[in-house]
């Protein structure tokens, strides 16, 4: 059975990825044929030439979903899952940029702060300012929420920032794709005029070499036919001619048989009633 590489061995052999048995035998395939070497050549040079494109900025085209409505590809709910983790990250990141907030570990410790640590003077403490266990808690409660409201301020100043520029990009890219989609349609339909063009003059040019090749094979066919048919009605001419003679020559001679068996009967009777005696009547 003779080989013939498919268009994923080709590929697997020209970015050098086929082993053993497969390559020796693609190896084997373009060594006794021409026409493959040159195809891998081809492609060659087409790999050559995608290598020497730089990339470019793809931009998302639109989604048309069954109720025929067009939603873009930032519409679609994957793109808004991802979109929104990515803005929670970077709300985070700028908030923690903005609040300088500084995490350590050490000592058995793990400590988050806002800002440099702050250097304390060694105060001396007396008995009669100690602050009681509520009083400590108040304090730190206060320091909380006071550092909860200073970041829900940072977030949300940040959350609105991001969504303006968001919302920005979003307009820039939709009228973009919209005027590239306009291009590619209006392309679109005159490579399909020109094509159902070209398969019209194809087809017509296709049905008249028929009706002419069709025309001529009927008459040919039709002459033959005659000639046939004249050599038939000449051929049981002859059988008839030659039946009828073999009939007429058979009938000549029992004819002749028939006339000479006549006269040897006539001449038998002849002879015999010459010869016999008259005989007399006695009275």
């Amino acid at each position: 059975m003779s080989y013939k590489p498919d268009q994923q061995a080709w590929m697997d052999f020209l970015y050098g990825e086929l082993e053993g048995a497969e390559k020796e035998r693609m190896e084997n395939y373009l060594s006794t044929n021409a026409e493959a070497r040159q195809e891998f050549e081809n492609f060659k040079q087409l790999r050559s030439m995608l290598g020497s494109v730089k990339d470019k900025e793809v931009i998302a085209p639109p989604i048309f979903v069954g109720d025929g409505k067009q939603r873009f590809f930032w519409n679609t709910p994957y793109v808004k899952t991802i979109v929104s983790i990515a803005a929670s990250l970077l709300l985070i990141m700028v908030a923690g940029k903005l609040l300088d907030i500084r995490i350590s570990s050490g000592g058995n410790e793990f400590r988050i702060s806002f800002g440099a640590p702050a250097v304390t003077q060694p105060v001396q403490v007396t008995p009669a300012s100690t602050l009681t266990a509520e009083q400590v808690q108040a304090m730190i409660q206060s320091s909380l929420s006071d550092n909860n409201l200073a970041m829900q301020a940072s977030w949300k100043e940040s959350q609105q920032k991001l969504d303006a520029s968001i919302k920005n990009n979003l307009a820039q890219n939709s009228g973009k794709i919209d005027q590239l989609v306009k291009q590619a349609s209006t392309a679109s339909q005159q490579q399909i005029s020109q094509y159902v063009s070209g398969l019209q003059e194809e087809n017509l040019k296709l049905v008249k070499d028929y009706f002419s090749l069709t025309s001529n094979q009927q008459k040919d066919y039709i002459e033959n036919l005659l000639v046939d048919f004249a050599k038939y009605l000449q051929q049981q001419r002859n059988d008839d001619l030659q039946i009828v003679q073999t009939r007429m020559s058979s009938l000549e001679q029992n004819t002749k048989e028939f006339k000479q068996e006549t006269e040897q009967i006539l001449t038998s009777i002849i002879t015999t009633v010459g010869t016999t005696p008259s005989k007399e009547t006695k009275y």
